[in-house]
């Protein structure tokens, strides 16, 4: 799986506004905070707002606000909005995707790859973030990674 720029500047973007839940947020304080450049914003929080996960508000008082609770949103959907299915091989569905000969297993392999990464970004919702709290599961896996580091050239 391969994160983009736009759907890093999301998550980010909608983490800010889960820490504000009650007011709205320019997009120019978001993407000072963030350091995001600010027309670069407009365009994800135009995709956020056509995926119904926030809403623009007018006026002098006005800017950006989620379209619900920050414990309702996960990151799963906020990348889901932005980039399509969290997992996909070839655009193909996994459910009856088949390979033969020594390739027969892969399929498996794609769903598994898929549930660890809908387990971890489907529990991880925008009030975590932005409480600086994640569930046990992603800072077990998190540690994993930690313990296990690699470095390629």
């Amino acid at each position: 799986m391969r994160i983009s720029a736009r759907t890093d500047y999301a998550i980010r973007a909608m983490a800010e506004l889960a820490c504000s839940p009650d007011r709205p947020l320019k997009a120019e304080d978001v993407a000072g905070r963030q350091d995001i450049p600010v027309r670069f914003l407009f365009v994800v929080l135009s995709d956020l707002r056509q995926a119904r996960l926030a809403r623009s508000v007018r006026g002098p008082d006005g800017g950006y606000t989620l379209t619900r609770p920050p414990e309702e949103i996960t990151l799963a959907d906020v990348i889901r909005a932005m980039d399509g299915p969290l997992v996909s091989v070839r655009d193909l569905k996994l459910t009856g995707l088949e390979y033969q000969g020594a390739a027969a297993p892969m399929p498996d392999v794609w769903r598994a790859v898929r549930t660890s990464l809908r387990q971890v970004l489907e529990s991880t919702t925008l009030a975590d973030l932005a409480a600086g709290t994640l569930p046990d599961l992603v800072r077990d896996r998190a540690r994993d990674y930690n313990d296990d580091v690699r470095t390629y050239p």
